[in-house]
């Protein structure tokens, strides 16, 4: 056999270079259990499906004490949460995902539930003091107080319509009150409610209906109350749950289905078309995210940016339950959390769940929407 020699000036070695690989957006996650990087192992690669620096990123810090409240704003790039702390802390959703602003002295007890403006800079508290404040982002100081409620105010909705925008707040005092803040989202006008109505015990959750026609509302003798904005009479009452409602909330589009959370663990979808093929009106029934002994209020979502194919809660072990809603089965457990899970948010326009616990952090976490 002949060979060939190598050609003058080589060692005799073939080196195939590897052709570049072209942009991709994906991520290797790897693990080591020690600082020698020979003994580094892929975990798996992970498909990128937002703008986030990471598949799952930590807010913390701002807070003292439990966050009972956290919200994208209209357009995703910010977020708002509230705590027991008494404070309101304003983040970017991206990267550098700074802690660009904190509200203080907007209340002098917890602040359990907020809302951004629709169409202005301002964002509305609502607080165990009774008190409804609105806020101007632009300045960080509190523009408007109102005494809403005589006793803890556990839930506020916004809704833009005709022009104005209105809120609605519910409390222990078993009032649910409806407010004018204005175009301008000021409240220059709302010292007094235009509208009220009386439920006869206490109230935990509120919420508009998509055509602001309708106010829902769940209170502790464990149904979901409908009211007519304009008759101001009881239209029906959706029932189901064996015990007290924590939220509320409405699809998105239409409107057509209402997602409510419980102290017994059962979460349940109600069909709230005028004309329901559902025996009691209940579309499903949901398991999987305990509500644990302690009767948060825990704040469930649905998402937006899929046209509502996905409910999520938190729960009380420390995790957050994202459904399916067509076939009802549990697409994820979002571990992380040292604490009760007490609000879930999903983004607007991407597939990421910004959650809020007890432990007085947030995370933000993408999913596959392929799932």
């Amino acid at each position: 056999m002949i060979r060939k020699s190598p050609p003058p000036g080589s060692q005799g070695t073939l080196i195939k270079r590897a052709r570049p690989a072209s942009p991709s957006n994906e991520q290797q996650v790897i693990i080591s259990t020690s600082g020698n990087e020979k003994e580094q192992g892929l975990i798996r690669t992970v498909t990128r499906t937002s703008g986030l620096d990471a598949p799952i990123v930590s807010l913390a810090g701002a807070h003292g004490g439990e966050i009972l409240c956290c919200r994208f704003d209209p357009t995703g790039q910010f977020i708002a949460a509230c705590s027991a702390d008494r404070t309101v802390s304003l983040w970017r959703t991206y990267p550098p995902n700074t802690n660009y602003g904190q509200l203080t002295n907007v209340h002098k007890a917890p602040i359990l539930d907020l809302q951004w403006s629709l169409s202005s800079s301002s964002i509305y508290t609502a607080g165990a003091d009774g008190n409804l404040c609105i806020s101007d982002l632009t300045t960080g100081t509190r523009i408007r107080r109102i005494k809403a409620h005589q006793g803890v105010v556990n839930s506020l909705d916004r809704i833009a319509t005709g022009g104005t925008e209105l809120l609605v707040t519910g409390g222990d005092d078993g009032a649910v009150r409806v407010w004018d803040v204005g175009a301008n989202g000021q409240g220059e006008d709302a010292r007094e409610p235009v509208k009220e109505f009386e439920i006869g015990c206490p109230v935990t959750a509120v919420c508009w209906s998509s055509d602001a026609a309708q106010i829902y509302v769940a209170a502790l003798d464990n149904c979901i109350h409908t009211y007519d904005l304009r008759t101001e009479e009881r239209l029906h009452t959706l029932k189901g749950h064996t015990d007290t409602p924590a939220s509320l909330v409405i699809s998105p589009g239409l409107g057509n289905y209402i997602l409510s959370p419980s102290f017994s663990s059962q979460t349940l979808i109600h069909d709230i078309r005028p004309f329901s093929p559902h025996p009691h009106r209940i579309y499903r029934q949901l398991q999987g995210a305990p509500a644990g002994f302690e009767n948060t209020l825990a704040r469930g979502a649905w998402s937006k940016y899929d046209g509502g194919r996905r409910v999520a809660v938190g729960g009380a072990d420390r995790s957050v339950t994202v459904w399916d809603v067509e076939s009802g089965r549990i697409l994820y457990k979002l571990p992380g959390h040292k604490g009760t899970v007490t609000c879930v948010e999903f983004h607007p326009k991407e597939p990421i769940v910004l959650t809020g616990s007890k432990d007085g952090t947030m995370l933000l976490g993408e999913i596959d929407p392929s799932l």
